[in-house]
């Protein structure tokens, strides 16, 4: 066993027995650089990643190149979930260098932890133009014995031109939002990039694009606009459709391998998951689509049978890879997954399973490898016998159950439990569910029975209950106070409100800068060669948008112009990129979309559980109107500042809706307060 035997990260103990001695990123571990004079090997990945498991078998299992490296290095080993801000340093400078990403990473860096070589997979032997792992091995320890001084240059203009980076040149000199011909400048962007055959934007690979397609739901609500929505419809029904959708299971693979949606890289992440589960529940409430709704719901219920953890939270992810079942041992991506015509009749006979093969586009030549297919529905959904395939699917994911299962990474990270609980809270009240909102209260409990320590800060991780050294991001702060925003709403439970705020006075104490920019590390964190600082959208919201989002979200249900004011300086930097990067800021347009419209302010006011306070919470909760903050409270009962003053209007239930505290006349009829959010 190597240093990473004590460590909570299942990706770091998947490690734990390698012959490399691998250590975790602690100062230990470059002191030891230091008394050797060897450099450190960084490898950054994390547990759902397939090269890096292939990485792992090719190399670190290697006893050969376990010894080389042993000998010749320091060898750290990092779980980017764990550490997003050492990966996104490190991962700055391989783009910088290199033109290109992704994981695994392998860096080399000094004993002081400054970077000098780059690169990501490497093969045990050369191919495809790659050096091996070996040659690349040799090529820097050589260097480090015999070009000590090079190294040291080389290493020093990289640290240089990381320090010297900021983004405050990018922020508008009045720090303001985005004016509505801005937001239709971005539209046009996204028009432009957007693919009318296929759904979603640009090609191969193809990614899900959540936050984007927010903000054009939001801009149509606001605007009207037909193509914002057209874009939306295309590209949900394309991923409905998709082999990245699990047709049996639910859920979402992290991407497509081509630009039609059909092969999968098969990992399941809880954000991915989280953020299509909410842009599918608000389609729904915007246009009233049975498929959108079918995809909420489904992937909700994914989320909660596959990923809840015993502790309530929800694990990080699901393998890509699994035991093919084949008696071996061989791990295959997709073995979970895919079928043959052969083993759709196993389970199903000769007519049922020509029924399923034509239903899922299974073909005897295949769509994935040896033959087999990744299920998926080639047409759009028709006339079928409905008992007949819920039959068919029914079978088939108890046949698949029996099949080795992926590996679940069952760390909980704060900021995607968040994302969960915003869209479990509102996909269980759109469509009735109170097992889904009473999940995300278990989720949101957890976050703070266990990553919330007596100051207020977060935990970024925990695992089987216990929390996990490494303190919370920016993203943490923020995804954590949409989901509770998100839940009070849903609930009408006011303490969950009282909690965002704590973690939103966070981020404006230790990430928030004078000027408005935000860090996506704390003041007192951990001091690395460069503060990370990224506004721009990737898998998940940044945690700058994050935060401004939650930010506007709070001040529109407290009143505080302190709050306002600082999402307003955040969204500067959506000015600043939303016309040239519309594609990977989206989040961030769609708070400003909110910001733009308000965001309107929504008061409901009545005895709990009341049938005529629940149509109204219920038409509040289903209004278009982009980011409403909606507050439900008892009369005489205000915890949450938006309900203050808000009497019953001749005895019954009332809603009140207001921008920035300035209020159109109650209404007690749930009709108009629909009409009056767009609902």
């Amino acid at each position: 066993m190597n240093h990473l035997a004590d460590s909570q990260s299942p990706y770091l103990l998947q490690h734990a027995s390698n012959p490399v001695d691998w250590w975790p990123w602690t100062p230990e571990a470059f002191e030891e650089a230091r008394r050797r004079d060897v450099p450190v090997l960084l490898s950054v990945g994390y547990s759902a990643c397939h090269w890096c498991h292939v990485m792992a078998h090719e190399s670190f299992e290697d006893p050969a190149t376990a010894a080389l490296l042993n000998e010749h290095f320091v060898s750290v080993k990092v779980d980017r979930e764990e550490r997003p801000d050492v990966d996104a340093v490190y991962m700055e400078a391989v783009q910088a260098a290199t033109g290109q990403g992704g994981w695994p990473m392998t860096v080399f860096l000094t004993p002081d932890a400054e970077p000098f070589y780059f690169g990501t997979y490497f093969p045990p032997e050369p191919r495809h133009g790659m050096p091996s792992f070996g040659q690349i091995l040799e090529g820097v320890r050589s260097a480090w014995t015999d070009r000590r001084g090079e190294v040291g240059e080389v290493a020093g203009r990289i640290v240089a031109d990381l320090a010297g980076r900021s983004l405050t040149d990018s922020l508008p000199a009045d720090r303001r939002p985005p004016r509505p011909e801005e937001l239709h400048g971005a539209l046009m962007g996204l028009t432009r990039e957007f693919d009318a055959v296929n759904g979603g934007f640009g090609g191969a690979p193809k990614f899900p694009p959540s936050m984007v397609l927010e903000f054009l739901l939001r801009h149509h609500a606001r605007t009207g606009s037909e193509g914002a929505l057209e874009m939306v419809q295309a590209t949900c029904a394309a991923m409905a459709r998709g082999g990245i959708y699990d047709q049996l299971g639910g859920g979402f693979a992290r991407y497509a391998v081509d630009a039609t949606w059909t092969v999968p890289h098969f990992e399941k992440m809880l954000y991915d998951n989280a953020l299509l589960c909410r842009t599918y529940a608000h389609l729904w409430r915007s246009t009233g689509s049975e498929v959108a709704r079918r995809i909420a719901v489904e992937t909700a219920d994914f989320m909660v049978r596959e990923l809840r953890t015993d502790q309530g939270g929800f694990a990080s992810a699901l393998d890509a890879d699994s035991d093919d079942g084949s008696g071996t041992g061989r791990h295959v991506e997709g073995a979970y997954y895919v079928w043959t015509p052969e083993q759709l009749r196993a389970v199903l006979g000769e007519e049922d399973a020509e029924c399923a093969a034509d239903r899922f586009g299974v073909t005897e030549e295949g769509t994935f490898e040896e033959g087999a297919s990744v299920l998926q529905l080639p047409d759009a959904e028709g006339p079928a016998d409905a008992d007949r395939v819920a039959s068919v699917k029914r079978r088939l994911l108890a046949a698949r159950e029996e099949r080795p299962r992926p590996g679940r990474d069952d760390k909980v990270v704060a900021s995607w439990n968040g994302l969960a609980i915003a869209a479990l809270a509102e996909t269980g009240a759109y469509f009735d569910r109170p097992d889904l909102i009473q999940a995300a209260t278990d989720a949101a409990d957890l976050l703070v029975r266990v990553h919330m320590d007596g100051q207020a800060r977060l935990h970024r991780t925990s695992r089987d209950g216990a929390p996990g050294a490494n303190s919370g991001a920016l993203e943490d702060y923020a995804d954590v106070a949409e989901g509770f925003l998100t839940l009070a709403s849903v609930t009408g439970e006011g303490v969950w409100v009282e909690f965002a705020g704590f973690f939103l006075d966070t981020v404006l104490l230790q990430f928030t800068t004078e000027d408005g920019a935000l860090y996506d590390t704390a003041a007192d964190a951990e001091a690395l060669i460069r503060r990370p600082q990224d506004p721009t959208d990737n898998a998940t919201p940044s945690g700058w948008t994050a935060a401004a989002g939650a930010l506007l979200s709070y001040a529109a249900l407290t009143g505080s112009d302190l709050h306002r004011n600082a999402a307003e300086r955040a969204l500067g930097i959506v000015t600043a990129l939303g016309g040239r990067a519309p594609r990977f800021i989206g989040w961030g347009l769609a708070v400003a979309e909110a910001a733009l419209d308000g965001p309107r302010e929504v008061a409901v006011v009545g005895p709990q559980g009341d049938p005529a306070t629940v149509a109204l919470h219920r038409a509040a909760l289903l209004g278009t109107a982009p980011g409403a903050a909606v507050a439900l409270g008892e009369p005489g009962v205000d915890e949450v500042p938006l309900l203050q003053d808000r009497p019953l209007v001749d005895g019954e239930p009332a809603a009140y809706v207001c921008r920035r505290f300035t209020c159109e006349r109650p209404t007690t009829d749930p009709q108009e307060l629909a009409e009056r959010l767009g609902g």
